[in-house]
């Protein structure tokens, strides 16, 4: 029997399943949200690509040579071109083993040593540029197999003075050239070494 007063308009037996990502706001399974870190390795790919398009992009034309003193410099081993040409003049820029004149031609696969103050850097050619770019697009131009830098200790300068100190005194000359290595360079009595007992630390007129 049917009761009275009762609907019986048909009604869908299950509700219908929602799309995914769709009317909840919840992104889909292995969807990357916001904040969680997912898509940062899909823009540290994109600064890469960037950045090996900028290198190309400064890359020279077929068949154009690159000099090793403007290679250096584009990749900023050095701060100046200049610098590079002096570099390669006074010996200390090497490709394969060999010294080089600024005007040597740089090859990809070849091995480049630029000689600092205080570190050598030790690069592999990767590609091949003649204007000078920032440091992400340099680090795409070569491989770097240089040892790590000398700790800030080992290369503080000795014999500074204070500004306003004046005229250092004979001991303080001393004491600055021995800071400086240069009382090795003659031993004990060398031309660097301080006055001997004798001496007793006067001048030439007896202290006067």
């Amino acid at each position: 029997m049917v009761e009275e007063g009762t609907d019986h308009t048909p009604t869908d037996a299950a509700p219908r399943p929602q799309a995914e990502g769709s009317a909840t706001g919840r992104p889909a399974d292995g969807a990357g949200s916001p904040g969680d870190g997912s898509g940062s390795g899909g823009a540290e790919d994109a600064k890469i690509a960037a950045a090996v398009a900028a290198a190309e992009a400064a890359a020279p034309a077929n068949g154009e040579s690159v000099r090793i003193d403007s290679w250096i410099w584009s990749v900023r081993l050095v701060k100046t071109r200049s610098l590079g040409a002096a570099a390669c003049k006074g010996g200390h820029v090497r490709v394969n083993g060999e010294r080089v004149k600024p005007s040597h031609s740089v090859r990809v696969g070849d091995e480049v040593r630029v000689r600092q103050e205080n570190r050598e850097r030790i690069v592999v050619v990767k590609r091949l540029i003649r204007k000078r770019v920032g440091a992400p697009v340099a680090a795409q131009c070569f491989i770097d197999n240089s040892p790590p830098p000398p700790p800030r200790e080992a290369v503080a300068p000795a014999g500074i003075r204070d500004r306003g100190a004046g005229r250092p005194t004979k001991r303080d000359r001393r004491e600055l050239e021995r800071l400086r290595g240069l009382r090795a360079m003659g031993g004990p009595g060398g031309p660097f070494a301080g006055p001997g007992p004798a001496g007793g630390g006067r001048g030439r007129a007896g202290g006067r």
